[in-house]
């Protein structure tokens, strides 16, 4: 069986920042009504929030000791399958109960679109799951395992680059893809896959990372990109997608880069570092909530729509109500967790 890592403290600080920029978005698109056109800050976060979550969830999934057979295998995976479905389906159903309308309209407007009002991610993550653990599982004896994953996440770009080709590819527009919501898979299985190579290849990259030149080049490639997709819009049609995932990449290694350099910031040892690990390790119990605990403030959208664009203003009010609804999110579970059967069951974790 795998061996024990040691944690990366600065790692779980990461994944609850990264989680306080997806509440913080939501706070932004639901709660003040704003749009990517119309607020300062959402066409940015946008751009590395997700990406990185699953960078993270493909960093951790790496295990260089595990034994691939295929009763190890299957037993990961049916942990994933209890701990991404069940938790899911609980709180999406407690979700259209409590916020929305007519259940049943609701449930099956919910399951015919991709979004699943906000709980495709957990979907999406099993899936990435299920594919990562079906290939470790064949690749097991290969050699050369880790060409072979390059060429798999080399794989994974081009066909996500095909969902942005209605001209030539028309999948994403049908039934299936949309209300199984793979089309997100084709989208984001890249980062997780991205997060993964990096893991394997950890040492190789902190020398890259430590190199003079790298982060001058990567910021300027990240200001050029995001320039062109938020305001410069220079390539039309299939070819504005370039810049986009180009702009995916950078912002999400500058954060990666910021953490791991700042990393004696980000320890238990301070208030920020606490903080943020502990958003971190329950990352599953803030997002299965938040949508529940989301606020109405139209009149937010309206005062910050009235006074833009003012970026440092958007991302302030959207970060100060989301750090609100982490809190209740927070206590919520940690009430539900006083039951070792809600522990288990709601969050994957056993008392």
């Amino acid at each position: 069986m795998a061996q024990k890592q040691e944690r990366m403290e600065w790692l779980d600080a990461m994944r609850g920042f990264t989680m306080l920029m997806v509440v913080a978005y939501h706070v932004s698109l639901v709660s003040f009504g704003e749009t990517p056109k119309t607020s300062a800050a959402m066409s940015l976060l946008v751009l590395f929030r997700m990406p990185l979550f699953f960078f993270v969830s493909g960093f951790v999934a790496y295990k260089a000791s595990f034994q691939w057979s295929l009763g190890n295998t299957a037993g990961l995976l049916w942990k994933k399958i209890q701990i991404q479905i069940v938790p899911t389906v609980i709180f999406l159903v407690a979700y259209l109960v409590i916020r929305r309308g007519n259940f049943g309209t609701e449930f099956i407007k919910a399951m015919e679109s991709p979004y699943k009002y906000g709980y495709w991610f957990t979907l999406t993550l099993l899936y990435m799951f299920i594919c990562y653990y079906t290939l470790s599982l064949l690749l097991r004896r290969v050699k050369c395992q880790n060409v072979i994953w390059i060429i798999i996440w080399v794989a994974s770009i081009a066909v996500y680059a095909t969902a942005y080709m209605p001209k030539y590819f028309t999948y994403p527009k049908e039934y299936f893809w949309k209300t199984s919501s793979l089309i997100q898979l084709v989208i984001y299985f890249q980062f997780f896959l991205c997060g993964n190579l990096v893991r394997r290849y950890w040492d190789e990259v902190q020398r890259l990372f430590e190199s003079k030149w790298f982060f001058p080049v990567l910021a300027i490639l990240a200001f050029v990109c995001c320039a062109d997709i938020l305001r410069w819009h220079n390539l039309r049609f299939m070819w504005t997608n370039l810049p986009r995932t180009l702009a995916m990449y950078s912002t999400m290694i500058v954060v990666l880069m910021f953490f791991r350099s700042y990393k004696d910031s980000f320890t238990k040892n301070t208030v920020l570092g606490r903080s943020l690990q502990y958003v971190g390790t329950r990352t599953l119990d803030v997002y299965l909530l938040h949508y529940i605990f989301l606020p109405v403030m139209p009149f937010m959208g309206e005062w910050l729509n009235s006074n833009r664009p003012n970026f440092v203003l958007s991302v302030f009010c959207s970060i100060a109500v989301a750090i609100i609804v982490i809190v209740f999110c927070l206590i919520t579970s940690n009430i539900l967790r006083i039951s070792p059967l809600y522990s288990e069951h709601l969050f994957g974790r056993k008392k």
